[in-house]
């Protein structure tokens, strides 16, 4: 069997039919054998009956959640190639053959378009004013931005790929992220991506809503595009923090005066708070690229490798433990003179000069020692 359609299903009696049979014409046009394939997530209007009269297979998927429904589909598909799109018929099956000249091109995935800028078609009423002028081409706007992604509609459910390359991607997600985790992963692995400008039409459901929730599935999908590039998150904002904190050092430890500005022990302050979180930051780049790649949401990274492979717990250990001493021997100094004042009142304008840069290395060292222990942890293989 050369190609599976594949529908997800819940509740969708009133729409399921049409596009049933536009997928059995489609098939045909095609010109391949294959199969039309429901992956029914706990329908109770009658949907599965009328999906195996118009001779459907239908799986039935337990585990609730629009991509569960699709990998449930995907694992028991017969086809070498699978389009996938949904049953409330705002997706045209008859546009089948335009997918699958794609993938005999040797295309791994082909992501179909409804967005003008792709040169795709939106009827009127056919997608919420939120979600065409601001949730979709904002998230396919960061799509190319931060995966390189050559699409231009991230959310469309209608597409086609290779049932093995799919499989290699080990998706993880089990709601509406599904969709964007394929085309970020592809993307990630330089896979072969082609996209198809489509029409959508009105969702023709009358009995209940949409599954689709705007701020709810919106917000999923920002936490997985942020769980995805640590780097613009945590990583580059942290670096500019510590180069902010180390301009500031620069600046106050000389007691440097600029114009009429005057750089003193609360310039030190500011900039010793802006090291610390610049330094957290960073290390939470770390902690999420390790975790993701260790969960298998990411491929593996050869920075992050090559990265393990100059760091290790030992020598993150010893670095720590050097910033640690350091830091406590910066704030001895102040200690001992307080003690030979007689515990008396100090000179705090220079006292802490010590004081703030020793309590500032000493906590970057004692973060240094507790992170390499917990990003070794995240690091180990499952037993």
């Amino acid at each position: 069997m050369e190609l599976t359609i594949l529908m997800p299903c819940l509740n969708e009696a009133d729409t399921l039919a049409q596009c049933v049979e536009k997928a059995r014409i489609g098939l045909e046009r095609s010109g391949l054998s294959g199969e039309i394939l429901v992956a029914d997530n706990g329908s109770t209007d009658g949907s599965q009956a009328i999906a195996e009269k118009l001779g459907a297979r239908v799986v039935t998927v337990p585990e609730k959640g629009y991509g569960s429904a699709l990998r449930g589909g995907i694992a028991v598909a017969q086809g070498w190639w699978i389009i996938m799109g949904d049953a409330d018929d705002s997706y045209d099956f008859l546009e089948i053959p335009r997918f699958v000249e794609k993938l005999r091109e040797g295309f791994d995935l082909v992501q179909g378009c409804r967005l003008p800028a792709g040169g795709g078609v939106i009827k009127p009423g056919a997608m919420p004013f939120l979600h065409r002028w601001w949730g979709n081409p904002m998230f396919s706007l960061l799509a190319r931005w931060w995966f390189h992604a050559p699409i231009h509609d991230v959310y469309c459910g209608l597409r086609g790929f290779r049932k093995d390359f799919q499989q290699s991607l080990n998706q993880r997600c089990l709601g509406m992220e599904f969709a964007t985790e394929m085309i970020i992963k592809s993307s990630l692995l330089r896979a072969k991506v082609a996209e198809v400008p489509i029409t959508l039409h009105p969702d023709g459901r009358k009995s209940h809503a949409p599954h689709l929730k705007t701020f709810r599935d919106g917000w999923r999908t920002l936490r997985f595009f942020l769980l995805c590039t640590p780097r613009w998150l945590f990583l580059m904002p942290g670096f500019v923090l510590i180069f902010l904190g180390l301009l500031g050092y620069a600046l106050a430890l000389p007691g440097l005066q600029i114009g009429r500005a005057n750089f003193d022990a609360h310039t030190l302050l500011f900039a010793s708070l802006a090291i610390l979180l610049g330094y957290q930051s960073v290390m939470f780049s770390i902690f999420t690229k390790t975790f993701a790649i260790g969960e298998g949401i990411l491929p593996p990274d050869k920075s992050l490798t090559r990265f393990f492979e100059l760091v290790n717990l030992e020598k993150g250990l010893v670095a720590g433990g050097i910033g640690l001493l350091g830091g406590l021997a910066l704030l001895s100094w102040p200690v001992w003179l307080w003690q030979h004042s007689g515990f008396g009142p100090m000179n705090y304008a220079h006292t802490m000069r010590w004081v703030i840069p020793g309590a500032t290395l000493t906590a970057l060292g004692f973060q240094t020692i507790l992170s390499s222990f917990f990003v070794s942890i995240l690091g180990m293989k499952r037993l």
